[in-house]
């Protein structure tokens, strides 16, 4: 009754085995870009469609669930995801970091270093940095084939040029295992340095582009930077939290109204379980 249930309504076994074949190719050529079936979901393509096959195929009835939007629990995208998840397998859910087994996000890696045990899943929009410079995908497989990555730093160097720095707030070009050129998802250059070296396993998954890829534990990933103009995160010396007081945690700001319907601006940290967890601490 409960394999009925585990399997109802989404994808099914053969789909998922797809998915798992893939992942294995994935995590055996680190950064490499794989080809895969992807399914039609009763979710737009571009809305986590890639995440949400590579959650559905590997998730068991024991695993715990996160998912987060900008690391956020409550987004709308989060949400939505998390209901369709948890209705179609009846898995538990959780928005505790450290206690979930599987995280899907989009645009965000927890602030908590995560361990072993534990398997990240990020969305994925665009899934080869090559398409800055090379919109042809024949051409640009060919230069991945050949880690021709020449014109990628042309173009970083161009940014240099323009702007007086690598001016890349999101989907930061990274060089995985000393080989394949990633993409790394719309998350900002803050968490870029978690996918160095990490305990846990990030897997990434575009639907729309039928592509998935993936960093295994304790891969070396590097962004591309120059000697004199090194990569770096965003920080604003003396920021801090208005909720918990982090100066150390990726900040975003948000518009909220008082109670006399003034508005204003207050920062917080993008991780709501992250802040969530630092507010409690007596």
């Amino acid at each position: 009754m409960h394999e009925l249930h585990y399997t109802y309504g989404l994808i099914d076994e053969d789909s998922k085995r797809e998915v798992r074949r893939a992942l294995l190719k994935a995590v055996a050529l680190p950064g490499h870009q794989v080809p895969f079936a992807s399914r039609d979901l009763p979710i737009a393509r571009g809305w986590g469609t890639g995440g949400l096959q590579i959650t559905l195929a590997l998730i068991a009835p024991e695993d715990v669930l996160k998912v987060i939007d900008q690391g956020d629990d409550e987004s709308v995208n989060a949400v939505n995801l998390r209901r369709l998840i948890a209705q179609t397998t009846g898995v538990s859910l959780t928005a505790v970091t450290a206690d979930a087994t599987v995280i899907q996000t989009r645009h965000r890696i927890p602030e908590e270093r995560l361990r072993a045990d534990q398997i990240l899943v990020l969305q994925v929009p665009m899934v080869d940095p090559l398409r800055w410079v090379e919109p042809n995908l024949e051409r640009a497989t060919v230069m991945h084939g050949e880690a021709d990555y020449g014109r990628m730093w042309v173009y970083m160097y161009e940014s240099v040029v323009r702007a007086g720095d690598l001016r890349i707030a999101t989907q930061y070009p990274v060089i995985v295992a000393d080989r394949y050129l990633m993409d790394t998802t719309p998350i900002p250059r803050w968490d870029v340095p978690k996918l160095h070296q990490a305990d846990a396993l990030f897997l990434f998954g575009a639907g729309r582009e039928k592509r998935i890829y993936a960093v295994p534990p304790h891969t070396s990933v590097a962004p591309l930077e120059f000697e004199d103009v090194p990569f770096r995160v965003e920080y604003t010396p003396g920021q801090r939290c208005a909720r918990c007081g982090c100066g150390d945690s990726f900040l975003t700001s948000h518009a909220v109204s008082d109670a006399d319907g003034a508005t204003r601006w207050v920062t917080t940290c993008s991780d709501t379980s992250f802040c969530a967890a630092r507010q409690a601490v007596p």
